[in-house]
């Protein structure tokens, strides 16, 4: 039989109109019709940006504000407060799109979306935009939700140098930071073309782009800032740990949005991170006070604390691949390691890490990171898991974070300073920095 080739483009053209739409995977945020957004997912979305959005004001505020001492209650809540103002204006100019678009190389998104140029909603002509990434949701939510995220990270930052630093420097420190290092770490992780997403290193939920990036950027304040005055000579008592608890308790109640709603959609997934979460969380508070008692033969309420937010962080990038089994064993081995990291391992570093940044969020970070490559499972997600990846993922981080944390410090250290200075701090922030004490 001889073949009319030149028919051959019109059966090429036809082939192409009858194809799916669905067989051509897109690669960037674009348009389509409202009729492709799930009601669902949509919801599920909404309400899980406003839970992220809660571990920071109030969670985080009050979590970190109880732990120190009187004087500088304001000044710790207000930094939580400030940052979540700050960051929305950065992520809105800049940081959604070098995070979530693809750049011209695997380390860095583009500037398709500064500004957020290019979102839109047009209810005329019932259309609207869409990301890659998540296309059931509009796109807007998207942003919203990831702001969430690029706000908690950097707030996580500040109880590592917690009584002792310039507010000018925060601000500026923040900016840079969230620039600098938060938005290329989400896009090497999150955009399906970054290159760790492309080596397949997993991280559901931010035990990566959020805990080893906050928790290594914490430990270089800690070292760039020096000691808190009379640290290691006087006791620092936490100011009122009724607020830790609570903060704590938002913090935990915030993460179910953190992780179930890193599914993206109103799905078994997102049921399965939820329930996960709790499990860790609890047996994490669980793991940290019976290491208190066996050492101490005491547990305390700032221990159990201490132990759930451990759980809750390692988790965090399992939440999408792990079942509860893996997720008992998980918790437990947080609520560990955190114990250590807070206490011998702090000591060994000899960094005045005033609220234990790096000891819960850097290690329960690296363990939840390694452990989903150990517990991860296929039919939980269809993704093949490499420890390898998982490895280089966190460490990478780790190290990235901790180069370009110091060159922002060393830079502003430079210009305006860091630390208060002592007078100031012996009297406390909360006068000094911000003209506001409490009675």
């Amino acid at each position: 039989m001889k073949w009319p080739l030149d028919k051959l483009p019109l059966y090429l053209l036809a082939t192409v109109m009858l194809m799916p739409f669905s067989a051509y995977a897109e690669t960037a945020p674009y348009v389509t019709t409202m009729d492709k957004i799930s009601a669902g997912d949509t919801a599920w979305m909404l309400a899980s940006t406003a839970l992220v959005l809660l571990m920071t004001i109030p969670g985080l505020a009050l979590f970190y504000s109880g732990m120190v001492r009187k004087k500088n209650v304001l000044s710790t809540a207000l930094q939580s407060f400030a940052i979540c103002a700050l960051v929305t204006v950065v992520w809105v100019v800049i940081g959604y799109s070098l995070a979530f678009t693809p750049g011209s190389t695997p380390y860095l998104g583009g500037l398709d979306r500064m500004f957020l140029e290019g979102l839109s909603f047009d209810k005329v002509e019932g259309t609207l935009s869409v990301s890659h990434v998540a296309p059931t949701i509009p796109e807007s939510v998207l942003v919203m939700f990831q702001l969430t995220f690029a706000i908690i990270t950097p707030a996580l930052i500040t109880g590592a140098f917690a009584e002792r630093m310039r507010f000018s420097a925060i601000v500026i420190f923040m900016v840079l930071w969230s620039v600098l290092v938060y938005a290329p770490v989400a896009h090497w992780v999150w955009e399906p073309s970054g290159w760790l997403a492309s080596m397949g290193a997993l991280d559901f939920a931010g035990g990566t782009v959020v805990h080893i990036n906050a928790g290594a950027a914490g430990l270089v304040c800690a070292y760039m800032l020096g000691k808190r005055l009379g640290y290691g000579k006087e006791p620092f008592f936490p100011n009122n740990l009724v607020y830790t608890l609570m903060g704590a308790s938002l913090l935990w109640v915030g993460w179910f949005g953190f992780n179930a709603g890193s599914a993206l959609a109103a799905d078994g997934r997102a049921g399965m991170a939820m329930l996960v979460t709790q499990v860790a969380a609890s047996t994490g508070a669980l793991a940290w006070m019976f290491v208190e008692w066996v050492r101490r033969a005491k547990a305390s309420l700032l221990g159990a604390c201490s132990g759930a937010v451990a759980g809750l962080v390692a988790i965090t990038p399992a939440s999408g691949f792990v079942d509860v089994q893996s997720a008992l064993l998980i918790g437990v081995i947080a609520g560990v390691s955190c114990y250590w990291g807070a206490t011998g391992l702090k000591r060994m570093l000899g960094a005045d890490d005033s609220l234990d940044v790096f000891g819960i969020h850097g290690i329960g970070g690296i363990v939840g990171a390694l452990l989903t490559g150990i517990f991860a499972q296929k039919q939980l997600s269809g993704l093949d898991v490499s420890f390898s990846a998982q490895a280089i993922g966190a460490f990478a981080t780790l190290f990235y974070s901790i180069i370009v944390s110091w060159i922002i410090l060393t830079l502003i250290d430079w210009t305006i300073g860091l630390r208060v200075d002592a007078e100031h701090e012996s009297v406390g922030l909360d006068l000094t920095q911000h003209g506001e004490h409490l009675p």
